[in-house]
């Protein structure tokens, strides 16, 4: 008996490449759009860069498109949903708590950072709000030029339009639920 193919699933990159050419949106309109830079883009459709949550809803906006079709998580086909994450990066990984709110202004998320480590490279900036609960261990989370130091059980609202980032600076994995809101 031959052995079921699996789909493969679309990288993000790639996603964000086929919605661009689709609405023949150049790299320098995007661009414009964005904030980011040309080379930037051409790292994330490579797949050479990974971008944070934040980027992906300033894209989809600059794109017209729904962010769901970025935000949407590759694992979420596996079997495993509850353990199922999408990798960011070595350091950060995040899995949608809100399946199904592609067209809501409010999205979810279960964020993992790893020890001792922090989002590796553009800050994230996006319009709207977020709002941070620690599950469990220790955050930085700097916006702008403010570091608010949070432990598990400590929140964070702020304006998420203003450049922010985050640093885990213990020595444990920390948890913690985003939720963001996108005018």
């Amino acid at each position: 008996m031959a052995k079921k193919k699996t789909p493969s699933l679309v990288p993000v990159g790639k996603r964000i490449k086929q919605a661009r050419q689709k609405k023949k949106v150049t790299y320098e309109a995007l661009a414009n759009e964005t904030g980011f830079s040309v080379d930037y883009l051409k790292l994330l459709e490579s797949g050479k860069e990974v971008p944070p949550v934040g980027a992906l809803l300033q894209i989809s906006r600059a794109l017209e498109i729904d962010s769901g079709a970025l935000l949407r998580e590759e694992a979420s086909k596996r079997k495993d949903r509850v353990r199922a994450y999408t990798k960011r990066t070595d350091n950060y990984a995040y899995r949608t708590l809100t399946p199904g709110a592609e067209n809501k202004h409010l999205k979810g998320f279960l964020v993992t950072v790893a020890p001792m480590k922090e989002h590796e490279g553009v800050g994230y900036q996006h319009e709207g709000e977020e709002f941070v609960y620690v599950l469990t261990g220790r955050i930085e989370i700097t916006v702008g030029d403010h570091v608010n130091r949070l432990k598990a059980g400590d929140s964070l609202h702020f304006n998420s339009g203003i450049r922010h980032m985050m640093r885990n600076p213990g020595k444990t994995e920390t948890e913690l639920i985003v939720v963001v809101y996108n005018p």
